[in-house]
């Protein structure tokens, strides 16, 4: 990552942004929120995972490692491209308030067959080129194309429940099925095309504007994707599909009990046989999509906490050793650069000295989240005297409340400590939590646009352990008006990151 100079940014989901009726997505209001960052002296976006989102519409639940979710398409620039017409229909569930994923998936649903059905008709000129060389470049693409048209064909099942030629990829039953579903996969692939060209676009304009984008690897995946079904011999499964272990955390932070994620364990000693060309080749896919990287869960990769199935909370894992320095190793030379220059660590929860020793040794920045600096005593490291240079500082992120919120629900001695430190009455403590994020010595503050805006908890993105309902917050063209750019550009020029 590029850590030289002070810069500062904002932490907004695609999905949140606003704009057209339902979902942000990759048009218009996409291409002005680059604008607004730029005037604002934001030099860096992050975003959350951009995958086709599956279990509780969570982007961390993703159906492909390579992927980009349909949702994210934008009927502005279909019509603007000659995919559908101008006139695109409306959908009468669907506002400018939080996102509902379900009308959304119907609503973009019919708007991309008629744009495939146009396509095969009567493409665009140049579409059809395009469209070949696209697919003749993306490798993933036939296999995540076939999960996806089979599992809308079984009713939305998981892959290890279809017919066992299937789901132990005979052959023979993939090439019945391509030839069975041969319509459906051929649009799944014109999607993931669209996809991929507005991304292109957006990310070229946030180039041309100087904001360096930084996305999101989790280091899981779900049970029930593309990328298991594809590469079982990589993850602990039983004969049937199966996991035998599944991944989360002990308790900590957010959980008395743990989370538990369960998703399936990597079999690490697969990955380092075949020199880890599965991480090679989706950390490439990430980072030619982004400037920089986050690597969710950066302690996994020292060792993860892994569950047996059936235990009823995360309290009943263990710890196993990650792959270490060597997959890291393994990436530089799949990948011909230093990978490691582009990367962030997300070193939350419970670090321990290996952690933190391997995280060195990578030479990697990590983070300090502001929220959590005042729980305990003098030596925690989130507070801003244990700052460090190379460090991305957040106020909170994703999985907090807002800082409005999370001020709300403090104790008193934990409040007392932060209006301590602050020097305020807590007022206007998004404005604190900034002030002190921007003041640090890390070379990166990002700040997420709820605390820049000072709302309150139902701006809350997610709440870890809860497996429903979130993932739904959109922001309103009010929230990006010129007052709040130059009230940032203010701030990031007073503290010598503009």
């Amino acid at each position: 990552m590029v850590t030289g100079a002070r810069v500062s940014g904002i932490l907004l989901h695609v999905t949140s942004l606003p704009g057209p009726p339902g979902i942000g997505d990759l048009g218009p209001a996409a291409h002005r929120f680059v604008d607004f960052l730029a005037r604002a002296g934001q030099r860096r976006w992050q975003l959350l995972p951009l995958g086709p989102t599956g279990y509780g519409d969570s982007p961390y639940a993703a159906h492909s490692s390579f992927a980009g979710n349909p949702l994210l398409i934008s009927p502005e620039l279909l019509a603007a491209d000659g995919h559908i017409d101008a006139e695109a229909p409306g959908h009468p569930d669907l506002g400018d308030g939080p996102v509902n994923h379900d009308a959304v998936r119907r609503y973009k649903g019919l708007l991309l067959a008629r744009a495939f059905d146009r396509f095969e008709r009567r493409p665009p000129d140049g579409a059809a080129e395009a469209f070949a060389v696209f697919c003749r470049g993306a490798g993933w693409l036939d296999d995540y194309a076939l999960f996806e048209a089979v599992k809308a064909h079984h009713g939305g099942a998981p892959w290890r429940v279809w017919e066992q030629p299937l789901r132990e990829r005979s052959p023979r039953a993939l090439a019945q099925w391509r030839d069975k579903l041969a319509r459906d996969v051929e649009r799944i692939r014109f999607e993931q095309f669209l996809f991929y060209s507005q991304w292109e676009r957006l990310k070229a304009h946030a180039s041309a504007k100087g904001v360096r984008v930084i996305g999101d690897l989790p280091i899981f995946v779900p049970e029930d994707s593309a990328d298991v079904w594809v590469h079982p011999e990589l993850f602990k499964l039983d004969p049937d599909g199966v996991p035998t272990v599944v991944a989360g955390v002990p308790p900590d932070y957010f959980s008395a009990t743990g989370q538990l994620w369960g998703n399936p364990v990597y079999r690490w000693e697969a990955h380092a046989k075949d020199g880890f060309a599965w991480w090679a080749a989706r950390v490439g896919a990430s980072l030619a999509l982004f400037d920089d990287l986050r690597l969710d869960h950066f302690r996994g990769f020292a060792a993860h906490w892994e569950v047996p199935v059936g235990a009823p909370d995360a309290t009943h894992g263990r710890w196993e050793r990650g792959p270490g320095a060597d997959l890291f190793a393994a990436l530089d030379r799949a990948l011909g650069e230093d990978v490691r220059a582009r990367l962030i660590a997300e070193d939350l929860g419970l670090i321990t000295e290996d952690v933190t020793a391997l995280r060195r040794e990578l030479g990697l920045p990590g983070m300090a989240v502001l929220q959590f600096a005042f729980d305990g005593g003098p030596d925690n490291l989130h507070l801003p005297a244990h700052h460090e240079q190379g460090q991305v500082v957040y106020t909170g992120t994703h999985d907090n409340d807002t800082a409005v919120g999370w001020f709300r629900g403090l104790d008193p001695e934990t409040r007392a400590r932060v209006l301590a430190l602050t020097g305020t009455d807590g007022s206007a403590i998004h404005r604190d939590l900034m002030a002190l994020a921007y003041g640090s010595v890390a070379a990166t503050a990002l700040v997420p646009l709820q605390d820049v805006l000072g709302l309150g908890p139902e701006a809350r993105m997610n709440h870890p352990g809860r497996p429903h309902g979130n993932w739904c917050w959109r922001a309103q063209g009010v929230h990006l008006a010129d007052a709040v750019a130059e009230g940032l550009l203010r701030d990031a020029r007073r503290h010598g990151r503009a």
